[in-house]
């Protein structure tokens, strides 16, 4: 028996905290049901996080399918800032009052995770990136875990489930069993050689049982050409300087005419290890620091009722829209008032939000995702990566001063 719940019990309110599910009854008891706008913010992100990318998105939305509220947000694996509405619901409280506690649950780790992904992306440059970190947490999040780190920069993910949900193969050398089952590592070598497709690359695992840069020499003179890389994945009890020993075993290998064969690291790393390693590593395995990344603090408030702004203390009441600059990416929240008369019966469509200062077009960030229960499409997996990390880019181009690491 697993200690998990499933997506009928999410769909019931099961998974709700009690005092939504007597709030509904009160209300519905005394009559007091209203038409709402609730925004969902960041107040701030965690750490030493400047910016947050927003993941989880695509699960809401399957969640508020036949609810009948009307959901804006921004599109999934947007960049977003402290103090920025990321998602807004229309609708009568009660009819989704019992499924915040979802929404904020979908959010909050994935963003987390896709976060620590993007950042360890923006330090890894054009490296090989590779998500490990599954083992880290339940099994039934691991596709969780992997399709935020995917979506965040990582090109490779472990699990082989993530592979239906991804449409990308799974990736992975050996683990250290194989080497201690094999005797050593040259054997192994050998026999994963042998037995596993031509298209699966041969990483040797140089680590296990002897000094990392005579492993690497060992598996390079067994295999030759046919070696794609090696992985250091060195306990931390005989670690010391990982930037060392990588320099010890690219020396050794260069000095022997093996100058195709990559250096791999894992164990331990986040986006602060990497800049010191990239200029030996052609790419890193994730686990722990992806899978426990932070969560995003992300809070779910009530802005208006009946249409009149209303908000608690420490919050910005009235519905709200952000507005991002094609150009200088300059951000600005404004009421969504200002833009056009907020909860007309049949609201007209935005008009142009003014142009920048610096002349550039200004774009909405929060676009239609649900309008009384249907979804509106979204697009595919590989197309939200892309368009995220070429947000990314195109923001820390324009603003080297903001901080990733």
């Amino acid at each position: 028996m697993f200690h998990t719940a499933t997506e009928s019990d999410l769909r019931a309110g099961l998974l709700t905290d009690v005092y939504f599910r007597r709030t509904v009854e009160i209300l519905r008891a005394h009559g007091a049901d209203r038409p709402v706008v609730m925004e969902i913010t960041a107040g701030d992100l965690p750490k030493d996080w400047s910016w947050a990318c927003l993941c989880g998105i695509e699960e809401l939305a399957a969640v508020c399918h036949g609810v009948p509220v009307d959901v804006d947000a921004m599109p999934e694996g947007s960049l977003f800032f402290p103090g920025e509405p990321v998602a807004r619901f229309s609708g009568k409280y009660t009819d989704f009052a019992e499924l915040e506690t979802a929404f904020l649950g979908l959010l909050c780790q994935a963003s987390g995770i896709m976060t620590r992904a993007s950042r360890c992306r923006a330090a890894a440059g054009d490296r090989l990136l590779l998500s490990f970190g599954a083992r880290r947490m339940h099994p039934t999040l691991a596709p969780v875990i992997d399709r935020a780190a995917y979506l965040g920069g990582c090109e490779g993910f472990s699990v082989i489930k993530s592979e239906e949900l991804l449409g990308a193969s799974a990736s992975g050398t050996m683990p250290h069993a194989l080497v201690l089952l094999a005797g050593s590592l040259v054997q192994a070598m050998r026999w994963f050689d042998e037995t596993e497709p031509e298209g699966v690359p041969r990483v040797a695992l140089i680590d296990t049982l002897s000094d990392e840069k005579f492993e690497a020499l060992a598996a390079a003179e067994a295999l030759g050409d046919r070696l794609w890389g090696v992985r250091l994945d060195t306990p931390r009890s005989r670690r010391g300087d990982m930037l060392q020993i990588l320099k010890e075993v690219r020396w050794e290998l260069d000095l022997r005419g093996y100058r195709q064969i990559r250096l791999l690291v894992s164990g331990g790393l986040d986006e602060h290890d990497l800049p010191r390693l990239n200029p030996l590593a052609a790419g890193y395995g994730l686990g722990t620091s992806l899978a426990n990344a932070p969560t995003v603090n992300l809070g779910m408030d009530i802005v208006e009722i009946e249409g009149q702004p209303m908000t608690k203390r420490g919050k910005r009441s009235g519905a709200k829209q952000v507005l991002a600059c094609d150009q200088c990416q300059a951000r600005e929240t404004v009421p969504l008032g200002s833009l056009r008369i907020a909860h007309a019966s049949q609201p007209a469509p935005l008009p142009d939000p003014a142009p920048c200062p610096c002349g550039g077009a200004r774009t909405p960030l929060l676009r239609p995702l649900i309008r009384q229960g249907e979804p509106v499409p979204t697009p595919s997996t590989l197309a939200i990566r892309e368009r995220c990390q070429d947000q990314l880019t195109r923001y820390l181009q324009a603003h080297p001063e903001i901080a990733w690491w």
